[in-house]
């Protein structure tokens, strides 16, 4: 579950109960990273919306299977089990193509995005592993050669948001020693643009 207290669905109420009848899967299920946060509801309305607004929302450009795979890609680089599960199976979901979805991860943990990625996507992740490994190391040549790919610089807005919020989701993770006991691997929110609309699908 997590290294601190948590509180479970059926002993939750307040705010508390409102955000996990929100965010609950079936069976009443909260996954393991909204419940690290139960002690201080607040921020777990802050990490849904984030997440939400970054990686789901209608009006991303970019294709959601390839946000997910940043996703993907930056908790490989973090060593983030947790993260990888649960949005590697998103991924395959998206992507509706399991042999894609198991080549893209296998050369993800092998640091080799060339073998299933070229031109605009790769540039994309060349700056993702940039920007996980070596943050301070960015400069304008970076955001030259993304645009020099073909990215548009919202596209480049989004790829930098989907990274920087998979390294706050890692250590969140990471740090409170959150596992996936429990969890249903995959889910994630719709489309909704709805802030308050955290159903899963």
């Amino acid at each position: 579950m997590a290294w601190i207290r948590t509180i479970a669905f059926e002993k939750a109420s307040g705010k508390l109960k409102k955000l996990y009848d929100r965010v609950k899967g079936s069976d009443n299920n909260v996954d393991n990273i909204m419940l690290a946060h139960s002690l201080r509801p607040h921020t777990m309305e802050g990490h849904m919306t984030l997440y939400k607004y970054v990686l789901h929302h209608s009006a991303n450009t970019l294709a959601k299977s390839y946000l997910e795979t940043i996703g993907v890609y930056v908790s490989m680089l973090n060593n983030c089990e947790y993260c990888i599960e649960h949005h590697a199976a998103g991924l395959s979901r998206l992507l509706q193509d399991e042999t894609r979805a198991d080549d893209i991860r296998r050369a993800l943990e092998e640091n080799a995005p060339s073998r299933v990625f070229q031109g605009k996507e790769l540039a994309g992740l060349i700056y993702v592993a940039k920007l996980t490994n070596e943050p301070s190391t960015i400069d304008l040549s970076d955001i030259d050669e993304l645009r020099q790919a073909g990215f548009d610089d919202g596209e480049i807005l989004e790829i930098n948001q989907v990274s920087a919020y998979f390294a706050y989701a890692n250590r969140t993770v990471l740090g409170l020693g959150v596992d996936t006991n429990g969890d249903i691997i995959g889910l994630s929110p719709g489309d909704s643009d709805d802030t308050t609309n955290w159903s899963h699908g």
